[in-house]
């Protein structure tokens, strides 16, 4: 901005005087004579106030903040299988974890059940039923997403399946991995934090059946084993957002460590776009480790589950905090399923900038 100031003057007998000049004013009567005896110069100094032609700019670099992530392994709200929900309420489940899901950006969950009450049980050794009534009260706890793509899905049929997936969309809780088709099954939510966007995308590696699978005109899961199909996800995620997770069933029950196989696929999957990989179904606690920089939870152990063993309440939440750099670091946070369906965390977090 460009400005220019000149200070106002005075016009006396005919002549400039510059505001703040001292002018003698001559007794009545005597101004005639005043006007033929005194004079006044011309020549008024000029007070000019300049202001420089450039204003100094002022720009704001806006940092991104830190943002962090929680994931967890299988989740499960049916209080046949876990009666201390029905003694309990079902705000129990996240009463040992100290708000730890409303003091983050993002928290991912496994939910192994049907949320659903429609259909009938599938002849299988495992069914299990979620209770409608308890996702709006994880989603109060701070759940954001939940992966249906697993094999209790549908455990009480597609109609079960599908109306599950609008009960968790219609709790305010972000379903993923599962659909009407293999179009929606596969597509990730997206979730904002400030200036940065993560797609979360859920598959399931642990089909009972091939028909629980989607197609392009059959509702179903999103697959886990199918590597084109998972790549191809990835890739199209990655395009529409600055990091992707993905949530996945696989490996093989009670194992810990990755096969051959599952490899392949956290490889691919990071080569793909894939940011963070967060695995589970095996029901025990495995390793993180990082591929190519990327942290991969091979399998995150039960969560709000009975407490059947030692080995099996043995869990943790998985914790990614990506910097305001760009860069990703990732721990494990120790929990415990101290009574059936209550995990209580067992020590701090060890990793990123607000740990």
């Amino acid at each position: 901005m460009r400005r220019s100031t000149v200070l106002g003057v005075v016009l006396v007998g005919g002549s400039l005087v510059g505001a703040g000049a001292f002018v003698a004013i001559p007794p009545a009567g005597t101004v005639e004579a005043a006007l033929t005896t005194t004079t006044v110069s011309s020549t008024v100094p000029e007070t000019t106030t300049v202001v420089p032609t450039t204003m100094p700019s002022t720009t704001t670099t806006t940092v991104p903040r830190p943002v962090i992530i929680h994931a967890v392994g299988d989740t499960n709200f049916d209080a046949s299988y876990i009666p201390n929900f029905a003694l309990h309420g079902y705000e129990y489940a996240f009463e040992g974890l100290n708000g730890l899901f409303l003091a983050d950006d993002l928290t991912i969950v496994n939910l192994e059940c049907t949320p659903s009450l429609l259909g009938s049980p599938l002849p299988k050794a495992f069914t299990f039923r979620c209770d409608p009534a308890a996702l709006p009260v994880a989603r109060r706890a701070g759940v954001d997403v939940a992966n249906l793509a697993n094999n209790h899905t549908q455990d009480y049929g597609t109609d079960a399946m599908l109306d599950g997936r609008a009960n968790v969309n219609r709790a305010g809780i972000r379903a993923i991995g599962t659909g009407a088709d293999v179009t929606v099954a596969t597509s990730p939510t997206i979730v904002h934090v400030g200036d940065r966007t993560i797609a979360v995308l859920g598959m399931g590696g642990v089909v009972p059946s091939a028909g629980w699978l989607a197609t392009e005109d059959r509702p179903g899961m999103a697959s886990g084993d199918d590597l084109e199909q998972m790549t191809a996800a990835v890739t199209a995620a990655s395009e529409i957002s600055d990091f992707v997770a993905v949530s996945i069933h696989w490996m093989w029950e009670l194992e810990t460590e990755p096969r051959a196989d599952d490899r392949e696929r956290a490889e691919a999957l990071i080569a793909a776009g894939a940011d963070m990989i967060f695995g589970h179904h095996p029901h025990r606690l495995g390793a993180l480790e990082f591929i190519d920089g990327k942290p991969v939870f091979w399998t995150l152990g039960n969560f709000i589950w009975p407490r059947l063993s030692d080995a099996g309440a043995t869990t943790a939440v998985a914790r990614v905090v990506i910097g305001s750099d760009g860069r990703i670091d990732a721990c494990l946070i120790p929990a415990f399923i101290a009574t059936s369906g209550q995990p209580v965390l067992r020590g701090p977090a060890s990793c990123g900038e607000d740990h």
